[in-house]
């Protein structure tokens, strides 16, 4: 479309005049309207092609330091095509600019294609792609695509309102970007190639047919039948048995399921689902010697992140297969009001377990992690309690505290080290007490956090120990890995060192 466009605009006269004749009318209407003009020119300064390029490097870095090489490669490859195609193809048609254009930074260069229109159509088709393969709400891939698309028209109004471009050079240039994109797409692909293949296979001590199960909550997944496919496609490429499927139900999150996948002898069980989820199957098998693959599909997923588990499905998928086995620790939890139950990430009483408690389940499954920041702002003000806390059958020792969190791992959302010198393999539980006097305490407190600051005062307090027991003054909300078990007045914590197998990246 892009080459036979740019004959049919570099001939004397063509079929396409009266179209090409509509930008002569779109200038002249913005010309009565100077203070659009002075937007546009703004707009034409900001999104040049000099622009774009730091911008791609920008993205291809993040995606670099993310462990995404290829998806990196793939965007500075499209990106720096289409601008030397560009260049190439402007010179190739000699296309005269509009007679029209606007008076102020009159381009002498050749027309097509637009070098604006094609260069951010090519940047917005790689955030396309990437947000085909990380994002997994279809409701946010579609304002991504709706944001992508309003941004190449904002383009397309620019170039035309400053009579810069013909019609015809900006569907040009976005052509010539959606054919660049597509052609890397077939020639380099931006999914991660498999974990095994630049690996050299672990040793099998019992080689023959390995069983694998595979526990889904169907509600973490658009489609559950694209979803086993793949599993079904990926275990028989790793020399795995047709998996046997468990679906978890509301009554049910995942503890019949693995109870079952070990009884039927399971020498793999690979769960999908939230850290709810993925809690409950871990439980269930920790001291059984059968390792867990974890695909994390639920909005916090920090037992997959602080184990560097890649969040992308694919990803994750080939480590539970081709992975190698660790041994973390896991947490036994009792208290007032429930079960005794297990822990793999991280326990709290007061704000954290206020926000899991607030947040609105239908914008959750809408929005993502968004609606955590929206329970968050409604609870920051918490109230400070008076907790009494003892670290391996000391003493108790009393606090303020607006949240008091017990971790096995050190990492929240957003690589925020809450709890810095924790490890899920130590042996060990660290413990923080976080005590802002006044709302603007927070600020200083967050950065003391994000700095890992070694130093405690009355605002943030820590301690070690492998058992733990926190004691409330009042009834406080509590968390178990991001699951709200009610309010209470205590929990009684003891970690069980390298007690549960998991799969991880080699």
């Amino acid at each position: 479309m892009f080459g036979v466009l740019g004959v049919a605009v570099s001939a004397e006269r063509t079929p396409l005049d009266p179209i090409d004749g509509l930008g002569r009318d779109a200038e002249r209407w913005a010309d009565g309207h100077a203070s659009l003009i002075a937007l546009l020119r703004h707009i034409e300064a900001w999104f040049g092609a000099t622009w774009v390029l730091l911008a791609a490097l920008v993205l291809a870095v993040w995606l670099a330091v993310r462990g995404h090489r290829r998806a990196a490669t793939y965007s500075i490859l499209v990106v720096l095509t289409t601008w030397i195609v560009t260049d190439l193809t402007k010179a190739m048609f000699a296309r005269v600019r509009p007679e029209w254009q606007d008076a102020l930074g009159v381009l002498g260069n050749r027309s097509y294609p637009s070098g604006h229109t094609s260069m951010n159509a090519a940047l917005m088709a790689v955030v396309c792609v990437l947000a085909l393969m990380f994002v997994r709400r279809s409701s946010m891939r579609r304002v991504i695509y709706a944001l992508a698309a309003a941004e190449v028209l904002l383009i397309w109004a620019d170039r035309l309102l400053l009579g810069r471009h013909f019609p015809t050079d900006l569907i040009g240039g976005t052509a010539l970007a959606v054919g660049v994109a597509l052609l890397w797409m077939a020639v380099y692909s931006p999914l991660p190639r498999s974990h095994a293949a630049h690996a050299r296979p672990l040793h099998e001590a019992v080689p023959g047919n390995r069983q694998l199960a595979v526990i889904l909550n169907p509600s973490k997944v658009e489609d559950a039948d694209q979803f086993r496919s793949i599993v079904t496609a990926m275990a028989q490429e790793s020399g795995w048995s047709t998996p046997a499927w468990h679906y978890t139900t509301v009554e049910d999150p995942g503890t019949g399921m693995a109870e079952a996948a070990a009884v039927a002898g399971a020498d793999l069980v690979l769960v999908c689902g939230g850290d709810g989820t993925v809690r409950e199957v871990c439980a269930e098998l920790a001291g059984t010697g059968i390792p867990v693959g974890i695909v994390p599909a639920g909005t916090g997923n920090l037992l997959a992140r602080n184990l560097q588990i890649p969040l992308f499905i694919r990803a994750a998928i080939d480590v539970a297969l081709n992975g190698q086995d660790r041994a973390i620790d896991l947490v036994e939890v009792s208290g007032d009001g429930f079960e005794d139950s297990h822990f793999m990430v991280m326990a709290g009483m007061g704000l954290d377990a206020a926000i899991m408690e607030g947040v609105n389940e239908d914008i959750k499954r809408k929005v993502g992690w968004i609606a955590y920041v929206l329970s968050g702002l409604k609870a920051l003000m918490s109230p400070v309690v008076k907790v009494e806390i003892a670290v391996d059958g000391g003493e108790f020792t009393s606090y303020k505290a607006v949240t008091v969190v017990v971790g096995n791992v050190g990492f929240l959302q957003a690589g925020m080290p809450l709890l810095p010198d924790a490890a899920i393999d130590d042996g060990v539980l660290d413990v923080v007490i976080l005590h802002p006097k006044r709302f603007l305490s927070w600020l200083p407190l967050v950065a003391r956090v994000l700095s890992k600051g070694k130093r405690v005062d009355e605002t943030i307090g820590r301690l070690t120990g492998q058992s733990v027991v926190v004691r409330a003054s009042a009834d406080t909300p509590r968390q178990l890995d991001g699951d709200s078990i009610g309010p209470g007045r205590e929990l009684r914590m003891h970690c069980v060192h390298g007690r549960l197998l998991v799969r991880v990246p080699r």
